[in-house]
């Protein structure tokens, strides 16, 4: 993990660059296997399957069968801890439904605004080397919550064509209508088109690497809305010297380890702190079991030390971060000058681990800069928001003049007239 110590305002954006493939030959690679996907449906599945997980599959869905066998293999510990987990999840996303206010912006005039929950969402669940079966929870629970009518879900199978039992247990506990033994940006391509077995779905959600990031970048231009783009995970920590360095190293490699092209920067305006940080990093990375994926995402990441925390925080909001640590017990003094960040752990306390997993909020979250301008998945995600205005004889009355003086000025006359032929 390098360090940089104070490096001239002008050199900031660049050391905000993530780590990444060149971008063309990245897309040339996606675009192929959605084409595939789109003409070739199942068959173009099983193949990639074959391909990227070394699964030979004769069936995409997971049957019944299978989810009650998964069921017998978690333990009733991670069962409970996923009952407590969901219960937080579900008590905090509750908490965003709106009610429906109605409001008479003139007399006669009635304008409100209602949630629809969008009928189809198809969700993307990494397999691989890091099940993420608690994204299950970050997505299922407030697409239920929105009244979601199918909830198809994607996730890649290992070597003998399995699912992690923990996927399993999950999408049946929070009630995921389907499960498809695919990864990658086939399963993107899957929900996007449709296939014989997979169905098309009205938004995609759900973090994968940089091929799942770009296929749902590439969808939109078909069609398919999707949450955000998510793709390597990433954290960004601000620490004064009331920081702990080995929680923060922790926190660090909590990130790290999920895959080799996470980035993890730390900002300090305190050089020991720094120096102690990165020394624990060093001892705690070799007791991991992922630590050969966490040291080759370290390559690509920084400790700087900075002038004082404003302009730590100045730093941050040009990066944007995924997760944003603030690893001090004065922590809340600068949240309001936080503006560009997913998720926000305030003091010593707040690990990243916690939002990924059980306090409530939902860790599928923007990354690579994209908090600039997208929010973290919520309830909101999962509606459309309709909007209703009923007008009585008498409110047409009163706003009508203002619309035909509106429309001619447009020249639009028709729209005039079905203003003026009421008024007559």
């Amino acid at each position: 993990m390098q360090i940089i110590k104070n490096p001239v305002t002008n050199n900031w954006a660049g050391l905000c660059q993530r780590p990444g493939f060149e971008k063309a030959e990245l897309t040339s690679i996606v675009e192929n296997i959605l084409n595939e996907v789109k003409e070739n449906g199942d068959k173009a599945l099983l193949e990639f399957t074959k391909k990227f997980d070394k699964a030979s599959l004769q069936n995409l869905q997971v049957i019944e069968s299978e989810i009650e066998e998964a069921s017998q293999l978690v333990s009733s510990e991670l069962k409970e801890a996923i009952v407590t987990a969901a219960a937080n999840i579900k008590k905090f996303h509750e908490s965003q439904k709106e009610p429906v206010t109605v409001i008479e912006t003139t007399k006669g005039v009635q304008c409100w605004r209602k949630n629809v929950g969008i009928e189809k969402v198809g969700l993307y669940i990494p397999g691989g080397t890091a099940p993420l079966f608690s994204t299950i929870l970050m997505l299922v629970i407030p697409a239920k919550i929105a009244g979601c009518k199918e909830i198809v879900l994607c996730t890649p199978p290992n070597e003998e064509g399995k699912i992690h039992p923990a996927i399993l247990f999950t999408a049946q506990l929070v009630g995921t209508t389907k499960v498809f033994k695919v990864g990658g940006a086939q399963a993107i391509g899957a929900m996007t088109y449709g296939t014989e077995t997979i169905p098309a779905v009205n938004k995609i959600f759900g973090p994968g690497n940089q091929f799942v990031t770009k296929a749902k970048e590439l969808v939109q231009q078909d069609g398919v809305a999707i949450d955000m783009p998510a793709g390597p995970s990433e954290v960004l920590i601000i620490a004064d010297r009331t920081g702990n360095p080995a929680f923060i190293a922790a926190d660090l490699l909590s990130q790290a380890e999920h895959g080799a092209d996470s980035q993890v920067i730390l900002l300090s305006d305190d050089l020991e702190m720094i120096e102690q940080s990165t020394v624990e990093v060093e001892k705690q990375v070799e007791l991991l079991p992922r630590k050969e994926i966490a040291k080759k995402a370290l390559d690509s990441s920084r400790a700087i030390l900075l002038e004082d925390l404003n302009a730590c925080v100045d730093f941050s909001n040009l990066y944007a971060p995924e997760h944003l640590i603030i690893a001090s017990e004065n922590a809340d003094a600068l949240i309001e000058k936080i503006i560009n960040a997913g998720s926000v752990f305030l003091g010593n306390y707040s690990c990243e681990s916690a939002g990924d997993y059980a306090s409530g909020t939902n860790h599928t979250l923007p990354t690579n800069g994209y908090a600039r301008n997208y929010s973290g998945v919520s309830l909101d995600s999962f509606v459309k928001k309709i909007t209703f205005q009923k007008l009585s004889k008498q409110g047409l009355k009163n706003i009508g003049p203002a619309i035909e003086i509106m429309a001619e000025a447009e020249e639009l006359m028709a729209h005039k007239n079905a203003v003026s032929i009421r008024l007559r």
